[in-house]
């Protein structure tokens, strides 16, 4: 409404002169009319009642500067000195300056804007507030008296609070470390912000004696910040503490290591406080060697610090037994030559006579050949059958003579003793063959035999000669092939053979019998027409027919002869006429040999 009538003020100022003026002309004469008819005095012209009465006469709105607020109730000549009611100034500090009318205290906000900039008339306690209009820093209101200053948990700062803030968003904070003017703890203390964690290390030293605030995690450590011992950070939560296997002790770190090479180590076995075993255990120091006696006493039973190899030894400390020493490792065991057993020393030795030895079979673990290898003691002789090492197998320990042979434990092969020397071998007349016995003989019983005919070396007849097994019989075929030419082991009744020349072609083979050519049962062959021989008409001669067989037909007819035909299964064309230059009909292998029939 304001900025309307600002607006209506700056579009009617010119005219506003010239109404003024009118206006005051006007109230003069009328003055003058009052004044000299006697109606009225100059002294009570301007009395308030009056002014009152006469005021809504005038609307003083029309003057761009509207009465509303306290200015209701203020007289004319409040404003209106010496009766000028044109060109008065309209801005608040012209009048509230403290001289005509109460301006600004003195704790207000310094700025130079016009007042109606926050406040309203009708409510001058309504104010609308503007950062942009302030002059002066925000200290100079937010100091805890004119407006709510810094809380006492801010951090400590010279800096103004536009450093950080913004007016926009007072918790939007842009903030500066370079601000700050006390030390971090002053706000890291885990209230104002995060301060030391629980596990930090013992320290009274500022946080940027360590740490550096553009990189917290970067760390300058210097140990002489620390005010608590060693133990108070290497304690295995807040920094590495002792190891697992480190020296029991309750001394304190220094009191063999200095911080400037750790590993650099004055050790004193006072601050030592368990036994020697507690670090000579083989992991935080050396500790008894796998050769080491067993037992369980202390390092300090045989042993003395100031001379470790000086050993004053005690059988009583020792828990094991003889062996768990006496193993060849921590001291001398049982020779390679010893009988096996797991039986202890002590049940054949005696400890005051090593050599003197009560013998007991029973505490031996091994085999008899453990023993009897022939170096331990006697062993199988050279001419001993071959076979395992178990020698109760076949021989009681109560009379070693007396053998039950078990062929089971025989290693090898029968030939190995039934070779005519060591036991009874192959008779003379025995089937020539590489196979070993039991490819036919059993051990249960040695006859009858299990024939196997794969295991002969000689050809039939050396066996199937009449003599030795049987031959051929009288109404055989006379022949010199061997047996396996014609018959076969599974079957000796099929006879199966393949004449291997040409001589025996087509159907022969399996329509005729062998006497049909073997005419004598003899493996020579009696041809019926021999001047014909090796060709089909040496036995086909005497069924050959001429008539089908026409050579030409002109000038007249004539046939072929068996002479020109011996071979049936050749060709034997017609001719057209008896100078046989001109086929006239080709017949060319008319008679194959492998044809069922000859037709």
């Amino acid at each position: 409404m304001r900025d309307m009538q600002r607006g209506m003020i700056a579009v009617a100022a010119p005219s506003l002169t010239v109404v003024f003026g009118l206006l005051r002309g006007l109230r003069l004469g009328i003055l003058g009319m009052l004044i000299a008819s006697g109606l009225a005095a100059p002294a009570t012209f301007y009395s308030a009642s009056a002014q009152q009465a006469a005021r809504p006469a005038f609307d003083h709105f029309s003057t761009g500067f509207p009465l509303d607020g306290a200015h209701r109730s203020l007289s004319c000549e409040s404003c209106h000195t010496g009766g000028q009611f044109v060109a008065l100034p309209n801005r608040c500090t012209d009048c509230h300056n403290n001289l005509r009318a109460p301006g600004k205290p003195l704790r207000h906000i310094p700025t130079t804007a016009n007042c109606d900039a926050c406040h309203v008339t009708s409510s001058w306690t309504r104010v609308r507030y503007d950062h942009s209009a302030v002059s002066g820093a925000c200290t100079s209101c937010h100091n805890g008296s004119a407006a709510r200053g810094k809380p006492a948990t801010h951090i400590t700062t010279s800096s103004t609070c536009d450093t950080c803030h913004v007016t926009t968003n007072w918790t939007s904070v842009r903030f500066d470390h370079s601000a700050v003017t006390g030390s971090c703890a002053t706000c890291h203390n885990g209230r104002t912000a995060t301060g030391k964690p629980a596990n930090h290390i013992t320290t009274s030293a500022g946080c940027d004696a360590c740490h550096v605030t553009s990189t917290w995690t970067n760390v300058r450590f210097d140990h002489s910040a620390v005010t608590g011992s060693c133990a108070t950070c290497h304690n295995g939560t807040a920094a590495a503490g002792k190891p697992p296997n480190h020296i029991a002790t309750s001394a304190g770190c220094d009191s063999c290591h200095v911080p400037t090479s750790w590993t650099n180590v004055r050790f004193d076995h006072a601050a030592v406080t368990g036994s020697c075993a507690s670090c000579h255990n083989g992991s935080s120091a050396t500790g008894k060697p796998p050769t080491h006696i067993a037992t369980s006493a202390g390092c300090d039973s045989c042993h003395v610090t100031t001379s470790w190899t000086n050993v004053r030894f005690d059988h009583a400390a020792v828990t094991g037994s003889c062996a768990t020493c006496h193993n060849g490792t921590a001291a001398t065991g049982k020779p390679p030559t010893h009988i096996a057993t797991s039986s202890g020393c002590d049940s054949c030795h005696v400890t005051t006579s090593w050599t003197n030895v009560r013998f007991d079979h029973s505490a031996v673990t091994g085999s008899c050949a453990t023993c009897h290898n022939g170096t331990t003691a006697t062993g199988k002789p050279p001419t001993h059958i071959a076979s395992a090492n178990t020698c109760d197998d076949c021989h009681l320990t109560t009379n070693w003579t007396t053998v039950r042979v078990d062929h089971s434990a025989v290693t090898g092969t029968c030939s190995s003793c039934h070779n005519g020397t060591a036991a009874t071998g192959k008779p003379a007349f025995h089937i020539a063959t590489s196979g070993q016995c039991s490819d036919c003989h059993s051990t249960l019983a040695w006859i009858p035999a299990n024939f196997n005919h794969d295991s002969v070396t000689g050809s039939c007849a050396t066996c199937h000669n009449g003599t030795t097994a049987t031959g051929k019989p009288a109404t055989h075929f006379q022949t010199s092939l061997q047996c396996d030419e014609c018959h076969t082991t599974t079957s000796w009744v099929t006879v199966r053979y393949v004449h291997g020349g040409g001589g025996y072609p087509g159907d022969h083979r399996t329509r005729l019998d062998c006497t049909a050519c073997h005419t004598t049962n003899a493996q020579q062959v009696t041809w019926s027409n021999a001047a014909y021989q090796p060709e089909c008409a040496a036995c086909h001669a005497n069924d050959y027919r001429s008539e089908p067989h026409k050579k030409y037909e002109t000038p007249t007819t004539v046939r072929y002869t068996v002479s020109e035909l011996r071979d049936c299964s050749g060709a034997c064309h017609i001719y057209t006429d008896s100078g046989m230059t001109t086929i006239k009909e080709r017949r060319n292998s008319n008679h194959r040999v492998t044809d069922g029939g000859f037709d």
